[in-house]
């Protein structure tokens, strides 16, 4: 197989969750520990960094990577989805995977896919260790695809367990719950590891801290001891200060990436960087100010409150969740403009109900469908979306729904791309 073939492999043949959502979970480590297995075991070669979290999980990843990768090590990045490339999630420094290592992979371990019948992530969790191992990196930043506990990434010993905070999303796979939410990602905290949960949570905080008393190792709620203070936007990046415990850690970062939501993730990242620092790395001040300013060229991160182009003004954003959603409406609230022109696609595997309920009645709504099998078709979204207020037209596909917005939107409007990271991705 060539590697145009090879991906059509991965996404067809393969059980893939993006495109036909639970029944490709597989509810055990079982299948990726045996891929894992016949590769020898790549994944006790490495350093590596685990990250978990229903918002900002992606995000806090890139940063980290960025981070490490201006420190001078050689930093493996595995997250997921991808966007418009495969190969995003498998980078080294910044740098996707060759096409002729995936490929490579694909024919050499063929056999044992044939007998392991593993879903398309725990293909692509081991292609990524493997890679990592191959190429002798550092250290490894590694995103957990869903949940944690059972997800084919917490097969590795990591130096540090990180997980960002607790929303609703998946509910009919994680629970309905956000304890049972937190403790299927709790699940990543592992004895002698130290934990990190990014923002605390009265609703959660028992079931982190039980983790970590079981498992025997330390817990630290970074939202306690760092905090984010005044925070702005200039020259298109969040510029803000750190205090850690009262006293001033890091005055004036700039962040490039721009939704300030990214607020709640730094404190983790900052308190992970101290935490790798006490575990003998050397990462310095000017190395997290320098990466911090250019994370998206460091690591190709796209889709986090992203500006496509102007006049008028659209931008798309990945959030897909309550409070994720949530989030992005006060981004929303923030951007100068005169009417809002919303383009909007979701799944259909989720309860959509809040999500809806949340969004401006004021909008012009321009309902789409992504190209998946998940995906909610348009007629039904535009009828849930009625019954909430939300009143637009519907269009049989992302790009038409993106181009009609523009066509009728004022110089000085905003248009706003999201519901789902993949229409994000066909807008990309």
């Amino acid at each position: 197989m060539n590697y145009s073939e090879t991906l059509d492999f991965l996404y067809s043949k393969l059980p893939m969750f993006t495109r036909i959502g639970e029944a490709a979970l597989k509810k055990d480590l079982t299948n990726t520990l045996a891929l894992c297995e016949s590769l020898g075991n790549p994944q006790d070669t490495f350093k590596s960094i685990h990250v978990a979290g229903t918002n900002g999980k992606g995000s806090t990843s890139h940063m980290l990577a960025a981070i490490l990768q201006k420190a001078g090590y050689k930093t493996g990045l595995y997250t997921s989805p991808h966007l418009k490339d495969f190969r995003e999630r498998i980078r080294i420094n910044g740098k996707m995977a060759p096409k002729a290592f995936v490929t490579a992979f694909v024919k050499q371990q063929m056999k044992v896919i044939e007998r392991v019948q593993p879903s398309f992530f725990e293909v692509t969790v081991a292609m990524a260790f493997s890679y990592f191992a191959i190429e002798e990196v550092d250290v490894a930043v590694v995103e957990v695809g869903l949940g944690g506990r059972l997800d084919s990434t917490n097969i590795i010993q990591p130096e540090l367990s990180l997980i960002t905070n607790i929303s609703l999303d998946h509910i009919n796979i994680l629970g309905d719950t956000l304890p049972k939410i937190a403790f299927e990602k709790a699940g990543i905290i592992k004895a002698g590891v130290p934990a990190i949960v990014g923002e605390e949570a009265a609703e959660t905080r028992a079931v982190f801290v039980d983790k970590a008393a079981e498992v025997g190792t330390s817990l630290q709620f970074a939202s306690r001891e760092y905090q984010v203070e005044g925070l702005c936007s200039k020259d298109n990046r969040l510029v803000f200060s750190v205090q850690k415990n009262g006293k001033l850690q890091y005055k004036d970062l700039a962040l490039d990436l721009n939704g300030s939501y990214q607020q709640y993730n730094i404190p983790a990242v900052l308190a992970a960087v101290d935490q790798l620092n006490a575990r003998g790395f050397k990462i310095e001040p000017e190395h997290v100010y320098d990466a911090l300013s250019q994370v998206k060229k460091l690591t190709g991160l796209q889709g986090r409150w992203q500006t496509l182009s102007f006049n008028p003004r659209v931008i798309c954003d990945t959030g897909h969740n309550v409070g994720g959603i949530t989030e992005v409406l006060k981004n929303i609230q923030a951007t100068p403009h005169a009417r809002l022109h919303f383009v909007i696609g979701m799944v259909k595997d989720k309860d959509i109900s809040k999500i809806l309920g949340l969004l401006p009645k004021e909008a012009s709504y321009y309902f789409s469908q992504p190209k998946l099998e998940r995906a909610l078709p348009v007629a039904a979204l535009q009828d849930q979306a009625q019954a909430h207020g939300l009143h637009g037209s519907a269009f049989q596909t992302v790009t038409e729904a993106l181009s009609a917005a523009k066509q009728h939107a004022a110089a000085d409007d905003l248009v706003f791309v999201g519901g789902s990271t993949f229409v994000v991705a066909e807008v990309l």
